[in-house]
């Protein structure tokens, strides 16, 4: 009898334990997973109801939340749409996106970190307020980007290379936050039914995510940055100078931009090639790699990673299981090569600070309300996929493609600015995608532009990345310098 007492007590005292772990686990471990649950109604609901944390840019709130007469007692108000795909929107009734929705358990005052505060709020029955979220743009450079992009649909991102900080995030054609966030459920579904079916899609932030990019002779970068580390190439490596080049095993023929060699002599050199962006010589040094090298070099570079600086950042794609005449377009970003303006930003940042990567970041600080600094990013390392040698030689072509080379419209007076271009066909008739990618000044980067620009920037397959993209890239530069 004794026995099965005891066993009884056992059995007790062992799912007492579990019981209180998987509470513990509940209530403490697992409370930011759970609140964040898009299933857990009443969290959603207590959170419209809290007075959220401002974002702010520059030292000026750019979203706030205004008390007003209804049920859910504060409206959420955004000053600009020029910020709109960086902050996203706050929503009853079609959730949130952007910042709003990264760091929601600071906005909402519901993260661990605000614990005390929580106690507080308990106890005397005041409820919490939001922590306040700085982020890293540079008004600015924003406000540079927004203008110089103009009507265009694309993206423009630019970066502190030596810290990772993300200056300007820019996406165009884009949405007005103030009319998902509003409290009539007709005015939101209209706004959001007339958002979701524009065939623009204003609603993605193309900077990091959607449906990518053909990089074109931007991706070049990444091609002689592995052709360079791999230790059998310099930049006076040579290659046939030729006119046409046909794609091994097929009939299909590779030219270069300019319908010509890639300048005089019968052999051009990689810096040449480089410098005057010619397809032929990326090409035929894409097949002589393999395309297994160049993968390498691009997954250093962030190329598959799912990166949050903290949105979501899509993975940028290099393509597997290419024959040789792919491999060959994919030298110069053509095939299925396809990357985010935010990729192009992080490879070139690689060059600007001497072969490292850190890792983009758009939070500068959070502060409670009672002025407790919550979170204080750090520079990380993201990757060193290039050595110093091979970021300055880089480095030295790019300054020469602006100022001798096909880049000259990113050129400003009495600065060294080191850029590449980009020209990439996307069918036969379609319009090309339009590209710079670069930085200044080349000896001290203090910033990276990368821009991107859809639709041949309205003018089809006519214009250039030199010719739309550069000067866009270079009024950002100048932002950020002055």
């Amino acid at each position: 009898m004794n026995r099965q007492v005891r066993r009884v007590g056992l059995m007790l005292t062992i799912m007492f334990i579990a019981l209180f772990a998987m509470a513990s686990s509940i209530q403490v471990i697992r409370t930011a997973e759970f609140y964040q649950d898009s299933r857990n109604v009443r969290a959603s609901f207590e959170t419209y109801k809290t007075q959220r944390g401002v974002i702010v840019v520059g030292g000026e709130a750019i979203v706030t939340s205004t008390a007003v007469n209804d049920d859910y007692q504060y409206l959420r108000e955004y000053e600009s749409v020029i910020y709109s795909p960086i902050t996203g929107y706050f929503s009853i009734f079609s959730g949130s996106t952007g910042i709003e929705r990264a760091m929601n358990t600071y906005l909402s005052g519901q993260s661990s970190a605000q614990f005390f505060e929580q106690i507080n709020a308990l106890l005397d029955g005041t409820p919490v307020t939001g922590a306040a979220v700085e982020l890293t743009i540079d008004p600015a450079a924003q406000r540079a980007a927004w203008d110089a992009l103009g009507n265009r649909k694309g993206a423009v991102v630019a970066i502190e290379p030596a810290t990772g900080r993300i200056l300007a995030l820019v996406s165009k054609p884009t949405f007005d936050a103030n009319l998902l966030a509003s409290h009539s459920f007709g005015d939101v579904t209209d706004a959001y039914q007339n958002y979701a079916e524009n065939e623009d899609d204003p609603l993605v932030n193309r900077a990091i995510a959607g449906d990518l990019y053909h990089p074109g002779s931007v991706f070049k970068l990444v091609v002689a940055s592995a052709a360079l580390e791999s230790g059998n190439y310099t930049v006076a490596s040579e290659f046939e100078n030729l006119s046409e080049y046909q794609l091994p095993g097929t009939s299909t023929v590779v030219k270069n931009s300019s319908g010509s060699s890639c300048g005089s002599g019968e052999m051009v050199t990689l810096e040449t090639a480089l410098i005057r962006s010619c397809n032929i010589p990326f090409a035929m040094l894409a097949v002589e790699l393999g395309q297994d090298r160049i993968r390498a070099q691009a997954e250093l570079m962030g190329f598959g990673d799912e990166v949050g600086i903290p949105l979501a950042v899509s993975p940028s794609i290099y393509p597997e299981d290419m024959d040789l005449a792919q491999t060959g377009l994919s030298g110069f970003g053509q095939f299925d090569v396809r990357v985010s303006p935010m990729q192009m930003a992080m490879v070139t940042a690689a060059i600007a600070n001497q072969g490292v990567i850190m890792k983009p970041q758009l939070i500068a600080t959070v502060v409670a309300s009672n002025l407790n600094v919550l979170s204080q990013p750090q520079p990380v390392v993201f990757s060193s996929p290039i050595s110093r040698q091979t970021a300055g030689f880089l480095t030295r072509m790019m300054v020469d493609s602006v100022e001798v080379g096909v880049a000259g419209r990113a050129g400003i007076s009495q600065v060294a600015v080191a850029g590449k271009t980009g020209t990439a066909e996307n069918g036969p008739a379609d319009p090309y995608t339009l590209w710079f990618t670069g930085f200044a000044p080349a000896e001290a980067p203090q910033v990276v532009v990368t821009v991107v620009v859809e639709d041949g920037g309205g003018i089809g397959q006519n214009g250039t990345g030199n010719q739309i993209a550069a000067p866009i890239a270079k009024a950002v530069m100048e932002a950020v310098l002055k």
